[in-house]
């Protein structure tokens, strides 16, 4: 569970109060200002409250949490937070609201006034649904569920990406190269902006510097620029420091650019660089990258649940990934970060209630109240009836009149039938990506598509140089295309080594034979 308690302004809540917090976000200068949100759906601010960034109507500092009436009741999806500081808040209903320092019309309500409280933005924004925001020093974006990015605010160099340098009051779209294309992630530097397509490739525009654009030179881009150095990359997430820019391929590799004075960008140097520069971490696998506009600092989770962390941490430089103890990437920004903020909204998980998903999780494989068992290569697995004809299309007409308590299966392994049964309970899979091709047979089977995407998760987030050929053959077996393609593009990045496998020598003669006429036509075999 994550402990709050090491961000030091919460050491103004009491006990009683930081057991009811389920999100929360540290923010301000210096780390001065937090809001809160409770089981019940309240939410609560306290601290300097710098241009009425608290929200409560005034710019009264308060050294106790007071109750923010105007969004209570509403559930909070995220947030963000510029360096005035003004708030960008959307709800689970894709409402956005803002308030905060004004000076350059980043609240989005065409004024130039401060927002004492919370304000619904609806201008060219009131048919859309908002599912992400991001927060500049001064100028703020939004993704839409459509895929669109809006923005407003200061545009001094471009970061609003309407190309011209006059700030924009309200919420307009950013077109240009991004019209026809569907975004997935946004982020934004002091003064840049950027946003991650659904193809994988990335677009930034505003200040460029340092080289945080990532375009191989230093000179302002006022309108949405690809970067053509990732070329044949595809990135999922992209997260943006003070100056400097992280993104996580699809590869679960790092890439980093832009300012490294503080050696944020990981490369055990201080050299500013204008195009992506590989971060080298442990060969495990990183999931997650984090970042914050405030803040020069860098960290890194991998798939192992090991923590990174580099850039300025506690007014050292260090310069490249540095091992942690953490157990999450907030924990680094509690504690090395400055100022100690939080990077994204804090999620705050109960720990002493069961809700109905983890009751559900516990049952699964339990004799004391199954009703139900398989028999899997002389091994049982316990299960509840109701609950496999409820979420499995293939159980509810398999067992309509079946009165059997003991059902055997042959035609899969126990490690396989018990990994899909385990999933009816638990939506989510624990497998090594040999055995998930194995679950991706029986799901293609059983015609469960949902899970026939997460096996193909399972399988992309554990390929190697030695089984990509065997997860390839799998995927054109099993007519998995998106993973096919995944595959077939991490062996021809690391064509050398994938050919001399035991894999490769063994491969089938059709597919050795499509994989070398594809391999030619995207020029693997050119000097």
């Amino acid at each position: 569970m994550l402990d709050v308690g090491k961000w030091p302004i919460f050491s103004l809540c009491s006990e009683e109060e930081l057991q009811l917090v389920r999100q929360a976000c540290v923010f301000g200068s210096a780390s001065n200002e937090l809001l809160y949100t409770t089981v019940n759906d309240e939410v609560f601010v306290l601290g300097t409250n710098c241009c009425g960034c608290l929200g409560l109507g005034d710019v009264q500092s308060t050294i106790e949490p007071r109750r923010l009436d105007s969004l209570s009741g509403k559930k909070i999806a995220c947030l963000s937070y510029g360096s005035g500081p003004h708030i960008v808040l959307a709800t689970t209903e894709g409402e956005v609201f803002t308030w905060g320092h004004n000076a350059y019309s980043q609240l989005g309500n065409g004024t130039t006034n401060a927002g004492l409280v919370p304000y619904h933005i609806s201008t060219n924004l009131s048919n859309k649904q908002v599912i992400e925001v991001a927060c500049g020093s001064y100028h703020s974006l939004v993704l839409t569920s459509d895929g669109e990015v809006f923005a407003w605010g200061y545009n001094n160099s471009g970061q609003v990406g309407s190309g011209s340098t006059a700030n924009q009051p309200i919420p307009r779209r950013v077109t240009g190269c991004l019209q026809s294309k569907v975004a997935v992630n946004i982020a934004c530097g002091q003064m840049c902006s950027m946003a991650v397509v659904s193809t994988g490739e990335v677009f930034v525009w505003g200040y460029n510097g340092n080289g945080q654009l990532g375009l191989g030179s230093s000179g302002n881009q006022p309108t949405p620029c690809r970067v053509a150095a990732l070329q044949g990359i595809r990135v999922q997430r992209v997260a943006c420091g003070y100056a400097h820019t992280l993104v996580l391929t699809d590869e679960g590799q790092v890439y980093a650019w832009g300012a490294n004075s503080y050696g944020q960008l990981g490369t055990g140097n201080k050299s500013n660089q204008s195009y992506p520069t590989p971060v080298v971490l442990e060969k495990d696998r990183i999931i997650e990258i984090a970042a914050c506009h405030s803040a020069h600092t860098s960290a890194a989770k991998t798939q192992g649940g090991h923590v990174y962390m580099w850039g300025q941490c506690r007014g050292q430089s260090v310069t490249l990934p540095h091992l942690t103890h953490f157990s999450s990437t907030d924990d680094v920004f509690a504690c090395f970060a400055t100022p100690a903020v939080t990077w994204r909204l804090l999620s705050v998980e109960p720990d002493d209630h069961l809700t109905v998903a983890e009751s559900l999780k516990r049952e699964f494989d339990n004799p004391n109240t199954a009703d139900l068992k398989f028999l899997v290569d002389g091994k049982y697995i316990y299960v509840h009836k109701v609950l496999l004809k409820i979420r499995c299309e293939h159980f509810r007409s398999s067992l309509e009149d079946n009165e059997d308590d003991i059902v055997e299966m042959s035609e899969f392994s126990y490690p396989v039938y018990r990994a899909f049964l385990e999933y009816l309970y638990t939506d989510s899979i624990s497998l090594s990506p040999e055995e998930a091709v194995g679950l991706l047979d029986l799901a293609t089977f059983y015609r469960e598509n949902r899970l026939k995407k997460l096996c193909q998760q399972t399988i992309k987030q554990g390929i190697c140089e030695e089984n990509a050929i065997a997860l390839l053959s799998a995927a054109v077996k099993y007519e998995a295309q998106d993973l096919e393609e995944f595959c077939f593009r991490f062996c021809i990045n690391h064509l050398t080594v994938v050919t001399q496998t035991s894999g490769f020598a063994e491969m089938d003669h059709d597919l050795l034979k499509n994989f070398i006429s594809k391999a030619s036509r995207v020029g693997a075999f050119k000097n």
